[in-house]
Order: structure tokens, then sequence, then C-alpha cells
């Protein structure tokens, strides 16, 4: 039996040095005697340093945090290139607890014989019922009735008067997974759907009942927008000032896909002069979004903290996911959802991972004549 060790980022921790959000495939991983699993304790959080919150999303981890482990499961800080290089001897495999993989140098792990594989298939439905609940929201002013009645000013109900999603225009920017199920869970409400994605099978979309269309085309006639694509170079930025100037007044925009497709100083003007309807976000150009930034004096904009698809039956499943991709990666066998596969060619990776073929033994006992 080999021994492969396996630290989660401390991020997974609270104040105590417990796991913040309960089980994320601990116990599967405990029940392979064969993996030795802890977490990088000096990334948790520490009662009293409130700056730690500050800093979550900017976190990294450093080349002495790795060194010498074979595996490493990671939520939220970046995992560079030094990191990755200093660890690349012994470490076969980086598991990212979610779809996006953009903080992981992925080009560094193919060059260092480094497995990169994620859990995208959790957050689908998640993803996509945090979309519709966004589009409910936001029809019905569920932010400004919910404050007249806070106030008592019964008296402004006309003031807050709600629409319907019913038969509206959904536009979806990235037919994906997510795009794909939400498509699915607005079916009821009879919206017509045009989509935005531009690597779309058309056949798949027809049978959809979703039309693909082009951005700008998108953008002019949806009354709802909802952002789904995979933060990369060719979407960063995607909607700024002159794409949020081709929306109707009375539409939204919705983004549970990543901030940076966003230009937020360009929202922020058009929501202040009521351009567009509204907006909801769970996602934003700097994370945590920071006091007195001013999206947090805008009435018609609805604001998450990046943890709305974050369910606990998704934590369970993305936990399961991933701790089964890194015991594939312990028995010496290749997980699911690979997101480098050029490194399953390469020889340094593959004697790395031969390593632990030994543990297969292990996991599964001969039987007893």
């Amino acid at each position: 039996m080999r021994t492969f060790r396996l630290a989660f980022t401390g991020d997974y921790l609270d104040e105590k040095g417990q796991p913040a959000y309960g089980d994320h495939g601990y116990v599967q991983l405990a029940q392979a005697p064969y993996v030795e699993y802890d977490f990088l304790r000096d990334q948790a959080p520490r009662a009293g340093d409130a700056a730690y919150w500050q800093r979550l999303y900017s976190m990294e981890v450093t080349p002495g945090q790795i060194r010498g482990l074979d595996g490493l499961v990671v939520l939220r800080p970046a995992v560079r290139r030094p990191a990755i290089a200093a660890a690349a001897e012994r470490l076969v495999v980086i598991g990212r607890s979610g779809a996006g993989y953009e903080k992981i140098d992925a080009a560094a792990c193919t060059e260092h014989d480094v497995l990169l594989f994620n859990a995208p298939r959790g957050l689908d439905h998640a993803t996509a019922s945090t979309a519709l609940m966004f589009m409910l929201v936001l029809a019905k002013r569920l932010a400004e009735q919910q404050e007249i009645t806070r106030r008592a000013q019964w008296q402004r109900q006309a003031e807050v008067t709600g629409s319907e999603i019913q038969g509206r225009t959904l536009g979806i920017i990235g037919l994906g997974h997510s795009g794909r199920e939400l498509v699915r869970l607005v079916a009821p409400f009879e919206m017509r759907v045009l989509a935005y994605s531009p690597h779309a099978d058309p056949a798949q979309a027809l049978a959809l009942g979703v039309q693909l269309t082009t951005l700008d085309e998108l953008l002019r006639e949806s009354d709802f927008v909802s952002l789904h694509a995979r933060l990369t170079d060719s979407v960063r930025r995607l909607i700024g000032a002159p794409q949020l100037a081709m929306m109707k007044p009375t539409a939204y925009l919705i983004n549970i896909a990543r901030g940076a497709m966003i230009d937020q100083a360009a929202l922020v003007a058009a929501l202040r002069e009521r351009r567009i309807a509204g907006a909801a976000l769970d996602v934003f150009e700097v994370e945590p979004l920071p006091a007195g930034d001013p999206l947090l004096g805008l009435d018609n904009v609805v604001i998450t903290p990046h943890w709305s698809a974050s369910t606990s039956d998704v934590w369970a499943t993305t936990g399961k996911a991933t701790a089964e991709g890194v015991l594939r990666v312990a028995r010496g066998e290749p997980p699911a959802n690979v997101v480098n596969p050029a490194v399953l060619e390469r020889s340094g990776f593959q004697a790395k991972l031969a390593r632990f073929a030994e543990n297969q033994a292990v996991a599964r006992p001969a039987r007893a004549e």
C-alpha cells in the first residue's frame, strides 16, 4: 500500500479549525486506508481576524504549503505556476471543487505533469435555479416590496407593482450545462428563449426550442439577460457600456457566472440612471464586494455573496464528485472531468500516477474462494 497525501485549502475550515460547510467527501476519503488528508491550516480563518474575509478571494497557495503533497483540493485560493513547480516532483493531481478553474494555472499543471480536474456538473441545477429565482425576484420587485413592508409604508403599494415572466423573452449568454438547465426550468413560463453561445450545437438548440443569435440581437430583444458562460479572455468585460445601452429600459441583467464578465462601473451608471430596470448579481469584479461600493446604495439591484448556488445539496454533490476523483488518482487511475487532458499522454505524469496502482488491491480486495 502506498500512502497518498492530500490537502484541502484552508478556506474549507471555520475559525475553530473545523470543516465549515459539513462533509465535503471527507467520510469517503477517511474510508480509504491509503489516503491521508488534512487542510492548509495556515490559510484558515482565525478568531478576531476580520481582514481574513477581505482577502478570502485573493489568497494564493504558496510553494511551501504544498511541497510533499500528492494531491490538493481547492475551494477559493489561486494556484499559480511557482507553487505547482515547487511541488511537481510529487504532486500528481489538483482537484477544483466546482466548475471554474481560472485561478489555477492549467498550462503549468500540464508542463509539470500534474492533472487538473473539476466537478462541474454538481452546480448545473443550482446555478440555473438561482437564475430563475433572480428573474422572479426582479420581476416581482421583491426587494422593494419587502422594504416598504418593513417600513410600514403600505401606501406605496402602487409604486412597487411587479410583473410576470410569463411570455417574456429570456436571453442566455452561454448555452452550456447550466444554461440548458435554465431552459428546462423556464419551460412552464412559455418564454421565448434566445441564446448567444458561439460554440453551441445548432441542432441541440433547436431541439430545446432555443434560437441562437448574435449578442447584439439578444441584448436588444431580451427582457432578462442571464450570464452562464465560463470566464475566458473572449468574454472578459463582455457586457460594457455599449452593450448595456442596447438593452431595453425595462430589462434586467443577471450574473451568476463571473464578475469579470461585466464592466461594473458601467453597470452602476446604467442602474443609477435607470437605463435598465435592474440587476441581480452573485459575483463581482472585486470579491468580497468592498464596503461603500456604489452597488450597495442602489435599490434596483439584488446582490448576494457569491454563494447563492452553493446550497447544502450542491456541497454534498460536489464533495462526493471531488472525493471520487481524488480516490481514483490515489488508485493510479485518471478521474473524470480532466481539465488538461494533454497531461494524460505525458510520461512524467504516467510515472507519477503509476506509483499508486498498488492501492487498487487495497480498494478492491480479492474475494475468498
